[in-house]
């Protein structure tokens, strides 16, 4: 962002951090500066915090991780609340969250573009609108998910029935007695490690957690996919064939989460459901499948394509941070800092306990800047951290 574009804007020092996404990575981050007493500003282009948890989730959804796992810096879950807490449960702790901490978001602020202004030292944050905000520690925190990826399938325009991504789905009753077809599986190439969420009454993820504090990853996988396979028995019969990398590895490598969901097996098991391959073309009545030459008919199409980050498409100057795609260059847990004040929460690949790790170490770096701080002297007016 240049001279000229500034001008035209009204250029406002904002005291503090300047956060951009509230939800729960935006609002760790927020709560863990207040703890520490850095004031933070918290941008939202959407009108509520954690947005996708409430708009965009299905209604039967729940946290798939014990809820230690997924709680956040400095407030923990409802003691009242179940093992895995129902989406409207989590929402309700996103807003008692904010309550306590005293985060109070900007909402409606878009941000068009952030961008380093070395004449001054600080990001440039121009907002729809044209209002400019500056800051010398900007957070970004609009997650992994921020947009939803819908890809373009040769045919997808004729076909004749519903297409809609996840993002837009709530309930299965709006589809009774209509055959879908579900165009994803959380891992590309039907390849997906489908583990129990429970084994012998506890956590697949919390006995996986505590074996690695005395095994190696290779081992604590070895266990787990005996175990697996003891519980569910071998689903590569049922079109589900596993990776070759086991799943504590492959999550730490590639962010992908195995899917803990033995009801969805289950339905696979009755015949509920069918795994098919990957889809070649889309018809007006249906889609040919790429294990098969003849057409399928389906009556609607759900997109569980997953989502993608938007931070290439406003924020500049984070090269050494994210990639083209937006996702982190450094793994876990090295990559929640870049420079000249560019900060990170929520990209890890680690989910929420992540980004409570991220939070909590953006926090402690910019206080330790934060003591030490000289007032500004830049030709921008002062603004408190409520601008």
């Amino acid at each position: 962002m240049d001279k000229e574009q500034e001008e035209e804007g009204r250029a406002t020092w904002v005291s503090g951090a300047l956060i951009v996404g509230a939800g729960p990575s935006g609002l760790a981050a927020a709560a863990c500066l207040a703890a520490r007493g850095v004031p933070a500003t918290v941008l939202e282009r959407s009108d509520s915090l954690a947005f996708t948890w409430r708009h965009r989730m299905y209604d039967r959804l729940a946290l798939h991780l014990p809820k230690h796992f997924c709680e956040l810096p400095l407030l923990p879950f409802p003691a009242e609340y179940p093992t895995y807490p129902c989406k409207d449960q989590f929402v309700a702790y996103m807003e008692a969250y904010a309550a306590a901490a005293g985060v109070a978001p900007r909402f409606g602020a878009s941000v068009e573009e952030a961008a380093f202004d070395a004449s001054v030292g600080a990001w440039a944050v121009r907002l729809a609108g044209g209002e400019v905000l500056m800051t010398r520690w900007l957070v970004v925190a609009t997650g992994e998910n921020a947009e939803p990826h819908v890809p373009d399938f040769p045919g997808m325009r004729q076909f004749a029935g519903r297409v809609l991504h996840t993002c837009d789905y709530k309930c299965g009753e709006e589809f009774a007695g209509e055959k879908v077809l579900v165009v994803g599986c959380g891992n590309s190439g039907m390849e997906v490690h489908v583990l129990p969420k429970e084994m012998l009454g506890v956590s697949t993820f919390g006995i996986a957690m505590a074996l690695l504090k005395w095994l190696p990853v290779q081992l604590v996988d070895r266990f787990i996919l005996a175990a697996a396979r003891l519980t569910l028995g071998n689903t590569s019969q049922l079109g589900l064939r596993r990776p070759k990398t086991g799943p504590i590895e492959l999550k730490n490598l590639t962010g992908r989460t195995p899917v803990l969901d033995v009801g969805t097996l289950d339905h696979i098991k009755s015949g509920k459901i069918k795994v098919v391959g990957a889809v070649k073309e889309v018809t007006r009545r249906g889609a040919r499948l790429a294990d098969g030459k003849e057409e399928e008919q389906f009556d609607a199409i759900i997109l569980a394509t997953g989502y993608r980050s938007n931070v290439p498409s406003w924020l500049k100057d984070g090269g050494d941070v994210f990639t083209r795609e937006g996702t982190p260059k450094t793994p876990f847990p090295d990559g929640w800092k870049g420079r000249n004040g560019l900060y990170t929460v929520g990209f890890s690949q680690r989910g929420l306990l992540g980004a409570s790790s991220d939070a909590l170490c953006v926090a402690r770096d910019i206080h330790c800047q934060w003591r030490e701080r000289d007032k500004p002297t830049s030709d921008v007016h002062q603004a408190d951290s409520s601008v």
